[in-house]
């Protein structure tokens, strides 16, 4: 199994990066976990089959992490899509993802849709199971809007991958990654502390609590990037693979 970081970077596109958006691709998985608005250029930038994405869990409704799935759906009509696809998120996501498609296509969200399409919406620390993905959100926080807020640990074929999403420290995130093979955590400045997002000193103090096998760091600002060289953590990059 392996996950690719199709975009890695913040919603202001810090270092010309993408949004958010990681493709997880195994003998029996294929899915998306977030799809940020510049996330269809990027799948097509790396050659990846749209059509063969089962799965779509969304961590919240922020333009970066959500608004790409417009674009996608619309793609998904004009390349004849016929695979059934899932796309799940928080609470409220069925209203949402109509909201956006209105707001960036009229009409778009009446068109029938070629292929079977589902919306389900997640609870947190509810555990769901989408073929051989399980899932189980985790309570995050990150503001008073674009919510609700989750963090993923997602189980597939032996391996754990979990995800922080934009958050502040909170101590869900201990649950939601610990052990886990692969951990993907906002560190969007070094030690300034900004309201609603992770500084990577706060994440460093609880590092030997939620004891990661792997750690990758995402959603870098520019405070972060200017540092790449000198981290003593993993930072991800638009296009790079881990293998699982």
């Amino acid at each position: 199994m392996q996950l690719q970081f199709v975009g890695c970077g913040d919603a202001l596109g810090s270092g010309g990066r993408y949004n958010t958006c990681f493709h997880v691709t195994g003998e029996r998985v294929n899915f998306l976990i977030d799809c940020g608005a510049s996330s269809l250029p990027a799948l097509k930038r790396l050659d990846i089959a749209r059509d063969a994405i089962d799965l779509i869990l969304i961590t919240h409704f922020h333009g970066d992490h959500f608004a790409g799935l417009a674009f996608l759906l619309l793609d998904a009509q004009f390349t004849r899509r016929s695979r059934p696809l899932v796309i799940a998120g928080p609470e409220g996501i069925e209203a949402r993802l109509t909201q956006v498609m209105e707001a960036l296509f009229e009409h778009s969200s009446k068109t029938k849709q070629r292929f079977d399409l589902s919306i389900v919406a997640l609870k947190p620390e509810e555990t769901r199971s989408f073929g051989a993905v399980t899932v189980t959100p985790f309570p995050v926080v990150h503001g008073e809007s674009g919510g609700p807020f989750l963090a993923y640990r997602v189980e597939a074929e032996g391996r754990v991958i979990a995800y922080s999403a934009d958050t502040e420290w909170t101590e869900t995130l201990i649950p939601a990654a610990r052990d886990a093979d692969l951990f993907i955590a906002e560190a969007y400045t070094y030690d300034k502390v900004v309201r609603n997002h992770l500084s990577l000193t706060t994440l460093e103090a609880h590092l030997a609590e939620i004891r990661p096998k792997r750690l990758v760091l995402t959603h870098m600002s520019d405070d972060m990037l200017g540092r790449l060289g000198r981290l003593a953590h993993t930072a991800a990059s638009d296009g790079m693979i881990v293998e699982l």
